[in-house]
């Protein structure tokens, strides 16, 4: 069985060259391993290898990993829904949101936030494959969305997330990819720059992201194995 260290060599050697065959710089795409529901000696496994920034779904799991891995360099991207109850432990310890989709979320972290020394690096969530079991803002409403996160200073808005459709056509999934990308032009026109981050692609579908765009890919099972429920 191959050691962590090997599966994300594997993975970012098949990142690269997934982005060579798209005519886009292999610097360009970051890896976001996702640990959740991993143990914490494999995140120090991936932390070895040079990885310091996991995804994780869970704000309270995101925490409990904090705690026990506290002074080891090693930071969360939180990529699940948060409740805004849970919007201290995020101000407190994530290092990005890539899962912002309400204000009223907004602006719980902008009162967690102030005092506090810190400001939040966070993705806008949309709902690009429009089923109701996913997060997100609706594509139509991104763009108010994005408009409407302003007066939270205290919040960076640094691009998109999606979870394209669970389907096996491909085409169907491009087409997600493919519109938040669309949407992340949009903005960046509007706004003269700035929404350079995309995040989206998965274990199951990253190449299709990379040739779409994707600047962050979230890779679980290819890097961890199968989860450990």
């Amino acid at each position: 069985m191959a050691s962590i260290a090997e599966r994300l060599a594997a993975v970012r050697a098949d990142i690269d060259e997934a982005c060579r065959e798209a005519g886009r710089d292999p610097a360009e795409v970051r890896l976001l391993p996702v640990s959740k529901y991993h143990t914490v000696d494999s995140i120090r496994e991936a932390r070895a290898a040079g990885y310091i920034l996991f995804g994780e779904n869970k704000v309270q799991e995101m925490a409990a990993k904090h705690a026990a891995l506290h002074g080891e360099g090693i930071g969360f991207a939180v990529i699940g829904h948060v409740q805004t109850n849970k919007a201290r432990q995020v101000a407190e310890i994530a290092a990005e949101l890539h899962s912002l989709d309400s204000i009223r979320l907004a602006e719980a972290l902008q009162r967690r936030l102030e005092g506090t020394g810190r400001r939040l690096p966070v993705l806008i969530q949309v709902n690009t494959s429009a089923e109701e079991a996913k997060s997100g803002v609706r594509p139509d409403e991104a763009a108010a969305f994005a408009a409407a996160l302003r007066p939270y200073d205290l919040l960076e808005a640094r691009g998109l997330m999606t979870m394209a459709v669970n389907s096996p056509d491909r085409d169907a999934v491009a087409a997600c990819f493919r519109t938040l990308a669309g949407l992340r032009d949009a903005l960046r026109d509007a706004d003269g720059g700035g929404w350079d981050e995309l995040s989206m692609g998965m274990s199951g579908d990253y190449r299709i992201a990379i040739a779409h765009g994707a600047t962050t890919v979230r890779l679980g099972t290819a890097v961890f194995g199968p989860r450990e429920y």
